[in-house]
């Protein structure tokens, strides 16, 4: 889309050559890296700014997830950065004046035990302290909701009831992508697509910029939001971050009639499903139990999320709503486990490399704002306020 052949428009966004140096290079054109691109011109000022993609923008990650935005979240600090994303995520459309088809059409989480249950509760009782919308619904209201489901009493995980957030919703992944480069791209960033980074340029322990497959570039600050590459780039820079790699899975099936009017998820199984508007069932998976940087599913999961779906909807493998898959992706997701120590700040300010790894593309906004108050010597505390 940023360099369309001759005769097919006009460019969404320019596809300009490397310049010599940048204040900051950003590896990694995702969602992550755009939003990032975007906040620092939008917010921050900083505009001379480069973000490098071994790829084309939407190719990797950002075009490879379930596509699911909530803020039901039970753990603090989650559940504050996830709101703060939900607001802004209900404003994109306008703020980068592009339509990310946005729909809020609401998540359900089975319950399977009144024990689950209680606990549901307790998790909507911390939302609500801090204004996040839950409701607690009982089997007779879920099976209004979603009759589709396996309200049998043969089944094989009997439903109790469920949890609620109206606002949760989905987004078009690949509208996000494009509206975050035209947005970041009116700003004055160079998205620079085809363009690997090789290397690192050190000036002692300072990193000065980057080695790429279209020549050297300087840097004043580099930002890594290569997810799950994040430790092999970060090696190449001198860091062993506390990072492991792993395949997360997602399935689409071929299209079928109007079904899923939710995002409705597994309380007991690692499995979640929305319908996309062009009618295929988007199945949400768990991670491969091994390392990798694939970005491909495996047979073994495939076969757990099929039994999963068809545990929770038996109607999907009836000859009326059959719904053979169409495809399936991974993403390598970059997770640090408990078993791997912390980075320090020391360890990585003393290099000069900032990163980024988060799973919110907007809350990167919040995690600028209190950076640029780390730097300036003041609290880097933030107030979770758009």
């Amino acid at each position: 889309m940023g360099s369309p052949a001759k005769g097919t428009g006009p460019r969404v966004w320019q596809a300009p050559d490397p310049k010599p140096a940048y204040d900051v290079v950003i590896v990694g054109g995702g969602g992550h890296g755009l939003a990032t691109a975007f906040y620092l011109a939008e917010n921050h000022g900083i505009r001379n700014v480069a973000l490098l993609e071994k790829g084309y923008i939407g190719g990797g990650n950002v075009g490879r997830n379930t596509t699911v935005i909530r803020s039901n979240y039970l753990l603090d600090g989650n559940t504050q950065f996830y709101e703060f994303s939900m607001k802004l995520w209900e404003g994109m459309s306008q703020a980068l004046n592009f339509n990310v088809m946005f729909s809020q059409r609401g998540m359900l989480i089975t319950a399977h035990s009144t024990d689950q249950l209680d606990g549901f509760g307790h998790r909507a009782n911390i939302m609500r302290l801090n204004g996040i919308d839950a409701d607690i619904l009982d089997r007779d209201e879920v099976r209004r909701l979603v009759p589709y489901l396996d309200f049998s009493e043969t089944a094989r995980s009997p439903i109790h009831g469920a949890i609620l957030q109206g606002r949760a919703g989905t987004a078009r992944h690949d509208a996000v992508a494009w509206g975050y480069a035209r947005a970041a791209d009116a700003h004055g960033v160079a998205i620079i697509q085809g363009c690997e980074v090789t290397g690192f340029v050190r000036d002692g322990e300072r990193i000065v910029g980057v080695e790429t497959t279209r020549g050297r570039i300087g840097a004043g600050k580099v930002g890594l939001a290569v997810a799950g590459h994040t430790s092999v780039l970060g090696r190449k820079a001198g860091l062993e971050l506390p990072i492991e790699s792993h395949v997360l899975q997602a399935f689409v099936t071929e299209p079928i009639k109007p079904l899923v009017h939710q995002i409705v998820a597994h309380g007991t199984e690692h499995f979640y499903v929305s319908q996309s508007d062009k009618g295929g069932l988007v199945f949400g998976g768990g991670l491969d139990g091994y390392n990798s940087y694939a970005q491909r599913g495996n047979l073994g999961m495939v076969r757990e999320v099929a039994e999963a779906a068809v545990a929770l909807m038996p109607c999907i493998s009836s000859p009326a709503h059959f719904a053979p898959l169409g495809r399936g992706d991974g993403h390598d997701a970059g997770r640090q486990p408990h078993h791997l120590p912390n980075a320090s700040r020391r360890a990585l300010s003393k290099r000069w490399l900032v990163l980024w790894r988060l799973q919110g593309h907007p809350g990167l906004r919040m995690v600028l704002r209190a950076y640029h108050r780390h730097r300036k010597g003041a609290s880097a505390q933030c107030r979770l306020r758009p």
